[in-house]
């Protein structure tokens, strides 16, 4: 086991204070001035107030965009846990030509730039879909999310894939039980964590995503993130900005939680 002087120890400690405050500081000023009494943000406040609480939380505008980001990343998250976990297991399971080539193409979504994933996505609703009759709308946005949230689920479920025990699988079947009952008994139970913690995260992303959202999104819709944006441009609206944000902190700190209890319980299994 490697010891630490009492110096180096210190050293560690003050950096690690450093990356945390650089990390958090700004989200703490931001939770600050949601409870601001000025119109303006800035710091340090001028006093504390529940105003802008009260006008964000009846405010219509967010509620839609609330409504659209929660629809949106529920449905997105259904397709990846679907075509995210088949996919693992055709990766994981089988062998064929051009295997690490499918393999590389399912990953990539998340490796590019995110506005490269959304003027190719919006080139292709606008520029080659439209023209033959095709208008995605709605729906173009949650595709656009699903093709990133894919991966979040593929990732998890193949670490987990990767490390289970065939042989379970094998008696089980030995013993008379079908494709069915062992996948339900013996399968998904031992992936079920990896499979839970993936669609957390998987959630997590499309309800923060902006980006891609800016190129998909239909004329009139918002997301919570986009509405957050083209708040930004109004100095008198930026308080409830941070209201809107501090929630947001908040309620992203849940799935974040439970994929970490998730994966936890599945490695200690």
């Amino acid at each position: 086991m490697l010891r630490l002087n009492r110096g180096t120890k210190i050293a560690l400690a003050l950096v690690t204070l450093v990356a945390l405050g650089f990390m958090y500081i700004p989200l703490f000023v931001i939770i600050m001035n949601s409870f601001n009494s000025g119109r303006v943000s800035g710091w340090p406040i001028p006093g504390f107030s529940l105003e802008w609480w009260g006008k964000a939380l009846v405010n219509p505008a967010v509620h839609a965009a609330l409504l659209n980001s929660v629809v949106v990343a529920l449905i997105a998250t259904a397709f990846a846990l679907v075509l995210g976990t088949l996919a693992a297991f055709a990766l994981q399971r089988f062998k064929f030509f051009g295997q690490q080539t499918v393999n590389l193409l399912i990953v990539l979504p998340i490796t590019l730039p995110g506005i490269v994933t959304g003027v190719a996505l919006s080139n292709t609703f606008h520029q080659v879909l439209k023209p033959m009759g095709i208008n995605v709308g709605y729906w173009g946005m949650i595709i656009a999310h699903a093709t990133f949230c894919v991966v979040m689920v593929f990732n998890n479920v193949i670490a987990r894939l990767r490390r289970m025990n065939p042989n379970l699988e094998e008696a089980s079947m030995d013993l008379g039980a079908g494709i069915a009952q062992t996948f339900r008994l013996v399968t998904f139970p031992q992936f079920r964590s990896a499979f839970i913690a993936g669609g957390l995260l998987a959630f997590a992303l499309s309800f923060d995503e902006i980006v891609v959202t800016i190129f998909t999104a239909p004329p009139g819709v918002e997301t919570l993130p986009l509405w957050i944006m083209n708040q930004m441009a109004r100095p008198n609206e930026v308080n409830q900005v941070n209201v809107v944000a501090t929630v947001m902190i908040l309620l992203s700190l849940i799935p974040v939680y439970f994929s970490q209890k998730a994966s936890a319980a599945g490695d200690a299994k």
